[in-house]
């Protein structure tokens, strides 16, 4: 798996558009949108929380759900004949679609700090970066499943519904404080709310342990279905 793993990283950061979009995206979100949300009385940290963690939802399924072009081509079919593993295979596009999911999420808060002012002990930048980062698991997961779902054809319909889906609905980009009882009821069933709340704690303060427990419950959820698909796909060809 080592050295597909290695091969997987060296092709993705090839892809110098992709990298530049999945940074410039987000960090051109939140110098839109911190001024809108400074004018309904939520500091810069707040934002520096949810883009971030917007960040990381798009970029780390983005590059999971890539799997549904390789297997659309036969690629997978032909590691099926390499000695890697199944679940060698699904941990190194996991780990790829972290690898990936790390720039946009230092890029905003790099720019929260530049332009915004935005400061944090080293302990609270750690746990805005990484904690925001860690917490992207489940969304790589969850791109590996719409990859396995989803054919070359329909892969961006598929993508933008879930991306719209747990951005929107999920309270990155709307506070979930002005949403209807239902829909905040809603909002709080998606992981991404919970990745935004592990960065609003690293920066304003207050308790993350709850949204990391949630999001490793998701992470083992998506990961146990992903392998059960996984193992499915392989059955049938």
């Amino acid at each position: 798996m080592t050295g597909y793993l290695a091969f997987e990283i060296r092709r993705t950061l090839r892809d110098a558009k992709f990298l530049l979009f999945a940074v410039a995206l987000p960090v051109g979100l939140y110098l839109l949108m911190a001024d809108r949300f400074a004018d309904m009385g939520l500091p810069a940290p707040y934002v520096m929380g949810s883009i971030a963690a917007f960040g990381a939802v798009k970029t780390a399924l983005d590059v999971g759900a890539r799997t549904a072009v390789e297997r659309g081509i036969g690629w997978q079919r032909q590691l099926r004949l390499t000695p890697l593993s199944g679940l060698g295979y699904l941990l190194a596009k996991a780990s790829v679609a972290m690898v990936v999911a790390l720039p946009p999420v230092a890029g905003v808060s790099l720019v929260a700090a530049l332009v915004s002012g935005v400061r944090l002990p080293a302990g609270g930048w750690a746990l805005a970066v990484l904690g925001v980062w860690a917490g992207a698991v489940p969304f790589a997961l969850l791109g590996l499943l719409v990859g396995q779902f989803a054919t070359a054809q329909n892969l961006q319909a598929y993508q933008g519904a879930v991306v719209l889906l747990l951005s929107f609905v999920g309270g990155l980009f709307i506070p979930v404080s002005t949403f209807p009882p239902l829909l905040a009821s809603v909002a709080k069933a998606l992981p991404s709310y919970w990745l935004a709340q592990v960065g609003h704690a690293a920066a304003l303060g207050g308790d993350g342990w709850r949204a990391a427990l949630i999001l490793t419950l998701y992470a083992l959820v998506l990961g146990t279905v992903v392998a059960v698909r996984y193992r499915l796909d392989t059955a049938r060809a």
